[in-house]
């Protein structure tokens, strides 16, 4: 297992921390290759992702949809399939965490990094639909088989040439591993945890349920995938934006304040709440970014498998659906999260909390009078407190943290009444009182972080003690859609790594992997997961800029021949065919 650890370790250093040093922080070589993508192919094509937008709705809405031509599922299922592979705990969890880090300015950040990825998406989707693979439908197929299969493995093998063909391969097996983790062992993971803590239900059961739910789509295939994501992802996007637009209409007098707070601080931020990035626009900047890209997918070709089974015979159709996947997830979804936080003002609040002394959110960190947060690398063997401060004062001193923000009074009760006087042994996971009272957690008045600190959001928003059961609910919903939809993705590279018989033995591995990812801790399975998830990038984004001045030839020619004013008319007559059978 140590060994496992330091692959781990290596490769997440390689992916995530390599890049280009500046004053006090590295920007990730990935980040300038994601971001760097996306203003290329923005230029490239002429800002599609702004004059392409109204064109995208209409197509999405199915007005030019053709049954008859090649594919799986319509245009609205596709963008729903792959709109719930990415609309998830990103949404509610990641923005509390950029928003803690990098503070309010960081969502700006967030806004250009969905913009650029329209276009990337755009990009992506129409090469995936140029070189995806149709085959027809036979009478005795089964529902799990489909017709279609695209993505980046096949825009680089058959867009670039055979030469290419490892490149492909790695991108296949890099995105079929990140199916079983990052998609299903992870989701199936944040269901178990919530449903315990929330309503003490055993890891096992949710891990069941989950298993058999999933399985019970999956097996369909993606007609019925997307069927299931066409009903349940704007479900649950309503449900959590409808409670969202509550919360901001019952403060609308902070919109604005919060609106503009959000703009100053994005170019002279002050800090976020942990205070390690007071006043550095490079930290503000790249957590705004960072979470952005981890929201939205954006150029790691994971969406262009979904969108590559949509029903028509024009690859710009689907890419201009595509297009409107980042500004749902990030511009619409996002913002909603950090408003109602920014808004309710629990952003940088602290709130009466349990730290326990053994937990991994817990650390030790240094205030200076400038205003400056050095983290402890390595905590102090013992720190000695009294009246629930430590006992030594002034620089360097250790004070107790929780999300490394410091707790400034420690007590022993719930109630924050009785303030803890003795030692803490960090080493031990316990503190030892003055009266020989040992204690396995204390109290104090912290900072959160992630998906409580949007709980905390929502709960204080809306009227009486319920909201936080709105984050709770569409967490769920977003886990178990998105389980569902990475199963199509790593079902599509198990056919171009091994055909079509790997399909039944990949879905079963699927279903037992959700259910262990519920009762196995999965903390190195994380970190793998989003390290193989954006090694998959590399290649895939090395093939659509190559393949860019392709996909701007079929977009001048889609939109000089106007092939959707032929489909509307396709359409419109069998709308009325349909009604005439009605009535018949």
């Amino acid at each position: 297992m140590e060994i496992i650890q330091r692959i781990v370790d290596a490769l997440e250093y390689g992916v995530f921390e390599f890049g280009i040093p500046t004053s006090g922080e590295t920007i990730p070589l990935v980040v300038l290759v994601l971001i760097g993508a996306g203003v290329y192919f923005t230029l490239r094509l002429g800002f599609v992702q702004i004059r392409r937008f109204g064109h995208g709705l209409a197509v999405a809405t199915g007005r030019y949809d053709d049954p008859d031509e090649p594919g799986d599922v319509s245009h609205f299922q596709a963008l729903s399939t792959a709109l719930s592979a990415t609309v998830g705990v990103g949404n509610i969890a990641g923005v509390a965490v950029a928003l803690h880090w990098g503070g309010p300015g960081a969502l700006f950040w967030m806004w250009v990094t969905g913009a650029l990825g329209m276009a990337t998406k755009y990009t992506e989707v129409t090469a995936s639909m140029k070189y995806r693979e149709v085959r027809e439908r036979k009478p005795d197929d089964p529902s799990w088989r489909g017709t279609v299969s695209g993505g980046p493995m096949y825009y680089i093998e058959q867009g670039l040439g055979k030469a290419w063909k490892p490149m492909a391969v790695f991108f296949a097996l890099c995105l079929a591993f990140s199916s079983f983790l990052a998609g299903n062992g992870v989701q199936s993971n944040t269901i178990a945890d919530v449903m315990q803590a929330q309503f003490s239900v055993p890891l096992w059961v949710s891990g069941l349920v989950g298993a058999l739910i999933v399985g019970s789509v999956i097996i369909g295939g993606i007609t019925r995938i997307g069927k299931v994501t066409g009903v349940l992802a704007p479900a649950m996007a309503s449900l959590y934006v409808a409670g969202a637009m509550v919360i901001i209409v019952l403060n609308l007098d902070q919109l604005l304040p919060s609106l503009a707070l959000i703009v100053t601080e994005a170019f002279n931020p002050t800090a976020g709440i942990a205070g390690t990035g007071v006043g550095v626009f490079l930290v503000t900047a790249l957590w705004g970014i960072r979470r952005g890209l981890f929201s939205n997918e954006a150029g790691l070709g994971s969406a262009p498998i979904a969108h590559a089974a949509a029903q028509t015979d024009e690859p710009v159709s689907e890419g201009v659906v595509a297009l409107l996947g980042p500004f749902i997830d990030t511009i619409v979804i996002c913002t909603m999260t950090a408003l109602v936080i920014i808004m309710t003002g629990t952003w940088d609040d602290r709130f009466p909390t349990e730290i326990a002394l053994g937990s991994g959110d817990m650390g030790f960190v240094e205030e200076r009078p400038d205003g400056q947060v050095i983290v402890f690398a390595g905590a102090p063997e013992t720190v000695e407190v009294e009246a629930g401060v430590p006992v030594a004062s002034g620089v360097g001193v250790p004070k107790l943290a929780w999300h490394q923000v410091a707790v400034d009074t420690l007590y022993t009760d719930p109630e924050l009444s009785l303030t803890f006087s003795g030692t803490i042994l960090t080493a031990e996971s316990r503190a030892i009182g003055t009266d020989g009272t040992e204690h396995a957690a204390l109290f104090g008045n912290a900072v959160q972080n992630g998906a409580p600190l949007t709980m905390l959001a929502f709960q204080r928003g809306l009227p009486g003690e319920w909201g936080h059961y709105i984050v709770v609910l569409t967490v769920l919903l977003f886990a178990i859609s998105t389980a569902i939809a990475w199963s199509y993705y790593g079902d599509r590279c198990a056919v171009y790594l091994f055909g079509e018989r790997a399909v039944l033995p990949y879905k079963f591995v699927f279903v037992v992997m959700h259910f262990l990812g519920a009762v196995a801790p999965l903390a190195l399975a994380w970190v793998l997961a989003d390290v193989l998830l954006f090694a998959a990038a590399v290649p895939n984004l090395i093939a659509v800029v190559i393949l860019a001045p392709k996909v701007k030839e079929l977009t001048d020619s889609y939109f000089s021949r106007r092939p959707w004013i032929e489909n509307a008319e396709v359409h419109r007559r069998n709308v009325e065919q349909r009604r005439l059978g009605k009535k018949s």
